[in-house]
């Protein structure tokens, strides 16, 4: 199975790089036998946890491949790439493969005769999460032009969904949106079954003869009546204020125009239904 998986990774990177190279140049790179060079890779992910490694959906991840060229010549990275495969199961009887990442060509990446070089592969995917075979290949040329395919990590990973926080602007629209819609309902609810089991009141019911009465007896609690004998006069600057009931006037009439003082007389209106009466 990880034979199949390997070869399926050359066939890749070859096909990609006939698309970009001479027909004669393809037909040299298919006579070189892979993995025959002297070079070592190790492949390491920066932004990994302690219990292994993690693709996160929608976010890049990134592997750095450290080559280590032990040939007495230099090579140069020519392409990187990978694919996702499901692990081994009992459900599982032969290699299938679940997504092909993407494959990045590298101009000009050369290294000398006993050096060593990083290299950064970057790719994106979204999957369901679960647990799957990461499998990247790199492809390197020679310095007599021959292409060879070499392995540089076969291990299970972890595809996981990123985390969810608070702040971010599509949680604060869900919740705002669910918040007005939450409050449109319930003021729905309210307008339409329990408005109507309490109809408003207005002010003018509320003052019934009943109170106006207690407020009435609230106000003359504690006065008492007061005899007119015992009532005394008040002079001032305007004339006797309260007079005694004996007959005199209450108030100083020297200040009212003598029109005003004159009560009009009530005339006699005579009914035409008394004259016919007479006349008959």
């Amino acid at each position: 199975m990880a034979l199949s998986r390997f070869l399926f990774l050359g066939l890749l990177a070859l096909r990609a790089y006939a698309q970009d190279s001479p027909e004669e140049d393809v037909q040299s790179t298919t006579q070189s036998p892979p993995n025959a060079l002297a070079v070592k890779i190790s492949t390491t992910f920066p932004a990994s946890e302690f219990f292994g490694v993690k693709l996160i959906n929608n976010h890049p991840t990134t592997a750095v491949l450290s080559i280590t060229n032990s040939e007495p010549a230099p090579i140069s990275v020519v392409f990187i790439g990978g694919s996702l495969w499901l692990p081994p199961s009992p459900a599982v009887q032969e290699p299938h493969i679940v997504r092909n990442l993407t494959t990045t060509k590298y101009d000009g990446v050369e290294i000398p005769a006993g050096e060593e070089e990083s290299v950064k592969y970057a790719f994106k995917m979204e999957l369901q999460p679960q647990e799957l075979l990461l499998n990247l290949a790199v492809v390197v040329r020679d310095a007599e032009g021959g292409v060879h395919t070499l392995q540089a990590f076969n291990e299970t990973v972890a595809v996981v969904e990123p985390d969810t926080s608070i702040f971010d602007p599509q949680i604060l629209f869900l919740y705002l949106f669910l918040l007005a819609l939450f409050a449109g309902t319930c003021l729905f609810i309210y307008n339409t079954w329990i408005a109507t089991l309490f109809p408003p009141t207005s002010k003018h019911s509320k003052n019934t003869p009943g109170k106006d009465a207690s407020r009435a007896r609230t106000s003359t609690k504690g006065t008492r009546s007061v005899n007119p004998a015992d009532q005394v006069g008040v002079v001032g600057a305007d004339g006797p204020a309260v007079t005694t009931t004996s007959g005199a006037k209450a108030y100083d009439e020297s200040w009212i125009p003598a029109g005003h003082l004159q009560r009009p007389e009530a005339r006699r209106v005579k009914s035409k239904g008394g004259n016919k009466r007479r006349e008959a």
